[in-house]
């Protein structure tokens, strides 16, 4: 196993480096330190062949550009905060405004805009790297100076590790996501409406026409949410269920996960035999059908279209800051907030 690094380029007058991690079984998984942006995941198919399964770019330039979260880490709070406020120990934070009324992914300059500081390791049975960042009191409106911890490992079991720490000196809402965009098509040869996802949940939340949750918790039974069962993405996106609609035909909402590091996501591409099994600790998993995806750019010489892409965000509830009856996401001082979300890769049997 091993781990290198090399210069990806420069932003403000500071060095941005990539990281590329590869076990012996020839599997690579390369992020930057711009964002803990992960730009690539390569791993074969029932043939052999070695291809890239998530979107990214191959310059820094158009990770700056990027308004599509491309493998970022998103924070503190990943997901749409009504009104861009909430109210904590008696006290009304306002926060940057960066959808139209609502605050998005930790706002304008959250987690995904700012250059982490890394540190490399490499052991027998798995590498990777660390990445800090001290979020201030007072970013984008959020209180607290928030000491987070970001570990990307790579194992001999085709197994890569998200590991998020964090520490804060004053309550505040923190509920990070890793916002990658996968196609297990290999190298974008084809949209993700024929992949099948299988999920361990029998709720989603509603959402509102700002795809805010209504804090309605609805039934996957009978509806082209539930699966429970495996399913093709395609039956969402041309679904006529108010919800699919809603979000521009398909899905950007989150379920519910019944269970935890229990094989609860599994994505499989029928074409070629991957799949991805996704275990986490987390209580939700947004499934983001790439609806949006319409901007005029292209991925590695593929044109940007939609339902290129399909995300798994692990995280807290969306808008838990207003909903009670949502587990919640605020970290109290000195607390120790940690997740862990596990991608398998492997061939389905």
């Amino acid at each position: 196993m091993q781990i290198k690094r090399k210069r990806f380029g420069e932003v403000d007058g500071k060095t941005v480096e990539a990281f590329t991690m590869k076990n012996d079984h020839g599997m690579e998984v390369t992020c930057i330190n711009y964002g803990c942006i992960i730009t690539d995941i390569i791993v074969p198919d029932k043939e052999g062949n070695f291809e890239s399964v998530v979107l990214g770019y191959d310059t820094l330039q158009e990770y700056i550009n990027d308004t599509l979260y491309l493998g970022a880490i998103v924070g503190r709070v990943g997901g749409r905060i009504k009104d861009a406020q909430f109210e904590l120990d008696n006290q009304t934070y306002t926060l940057t405004k960066n959808e139209q009324n609502n605050h998005i992914h930790g706002g304008y300059t959250g987690f995904n805009r700012v250059i982490w500081d890394a540190t490399l390791f490499e052991k027998e049975d798995e590498v990777g790297v660390v990445l800090h960042y001290l979020s201030p009191d007072g970013e984008e409106g959020y209180p607290g100076n928030v000491d987070v911890k970001i570990s990307y490992k790579l194992n001999n079991a085709n197994e890569f590790i998200i590991n998020c720490d964090a520490v804060t000196d004053k309550s505040t809402p923190f509920a990070v996501t890793n916002h990658s965009y996968f196609n297990l098509s290999g190298n974008l040869k084809n949209d993700v409406l024929n992949h099948s996802l299988k999920l361990k949940s029998d709720k989603f939340l509603e959402l509102d026409r700002e795809l805010i949750p209504t804090g309605t918790m609805l039934d996957v039974s009978s509806t082209p949410f539930d699966f429970t069962k495996e399913r093709n993405i395609k039956t969402g996106t041309s679904s006529s269920h108010p919800q699919s609609i809603l979000v521009g035909q398909g899905y950007d909402h989150p379920f519910l996960l019944d269970s935890r590091h229990d094989e609860e996501i599994v994505l499989k591409d029928p074409n070629n035999g991957r799949r991805l099994t996704v275990e986490t600790d987390e209580n939700s998993v947004v499934v983001y059908s790439g609806n949006s995806l319409e901007e005029d750019i292209s991925i590695r010489g593929v044109p940007l279209r939609k339902h290129l892409g399909i995300c798994l965000e692990t995280q807290g509830l969306p808008d838990a800051v207003h909903h009670p009856t949502f587990p919640s996401v605020i970290l109290g001082k000195d607390e120790k907030y940690r997740s862990i979300t596990k991608y398998r890769f492997d061939m389905e049997a």
